[in-house]
C-alpha cells in the first residue's frame, strides 16, 4: 500500500502563487498609476492651473511591493527547482556524486537564507521606529521581507536536500 501524501503542501502551494500572483498585480497596478499620474494628471492639472496631484507614495509602494514579490518568489522558486542551473556536467556524474552535489547547493543556499533572515532580523529592529517618508509606515515593515524569504529559502533548501527538484526538464546534452 502506497503511503498516502499529506494536503498541505498542496494547499500551502496554492496560498503561496495567490499571495505572489497578488503582489505582482499589485506592482502592475501600482506602477500603471504612478505613469498615469505622471504622464496624463500632470499636464492636466497644469493645464487647468488646479493643484498638483501627489503620487511620491507611487515609489515606496513599487518598492516595498517588488521586495516581498522578488524574496517571496525566489524563495518558491527553490522549492519548484525554477531557477536556473546549468547541467552541462551532472549528468555524466554518478547518482551519489549527484546527490552530494544537490545537498551542497542546497546547504549553501540554506546557509544563505539564515543569513539573510538574521540581518534581515537586525535591520528590521533597527528601522521599526523609522517611518517611511510618502507613506508614513514604519520601514520595518520593508525589512521583515527579508525574514519571510530568508526563513522559506531555509524550509525549502532543506526540503530540496531530502526531495530534490526535477531539473531534466530542459534540454539535455550527451
Amino acid at each position: 500500500m502506497e503511503p498516502q501524501k499529506s494536503a498541505q503542501p498542496g494547499v500551502v502551494r496554492s496560498i503561496e502563487k495567490m499571495v505572489i500572483g497578488g503582489l505582482l498585480l499589485a506592482c502592475i497596478g501600482v506602477m500603471i498609476t504612478g505613469v498615469l499620474l505622471r504622464y496624463v494628471m500632470v499636464p492636466i492639472t497644469d493645464a487647468l492651473d488646479m493643484d498638483a496631484i501627489s503620487f511620491f507614495w507611487v515609489e515606496e509602494t513599487g518598492e516595498m511591493l517588488q521586495t516581498w514579490l522578488a524574496l517571496i518568489g525566489g524563495a518558491v522558486a527553490i522549492a519548484e527547482g525554477a531557477h536556473f542551473t546549468v547541467n552541462f556536467l551532472m549528468h555524466r556524474f554518478s547518482q551519489r556524486a549527484q546527490q552530494i552535489v544537490n545537498v551542497f547547493n542546497c546547504a549553501v543556499i540554506a546557509a544563505f537564507g539564515g543569513l539573510l533572515a538574521w540581518q534581515g532580523w537586525l535591520l528590521t529592529g533597527l528601522n521599526w521606529s523609522l517611518g517611511t517618508p510618502a507613506l508614513g509606515i514604519s520601514l520595518g515593515w520593508f525589512y521583515a521581507a527579508t525574514i519571510v524569504g530568508g526563513l522559506l529559502l531555509i524550509v525549502y533548501a532543506l526540503r530540496a536536500m531530502v526531495h530534490p527538484p526535477d531539473h531534466s526538464r530542459g534540454i539535455r546534452v550527451d
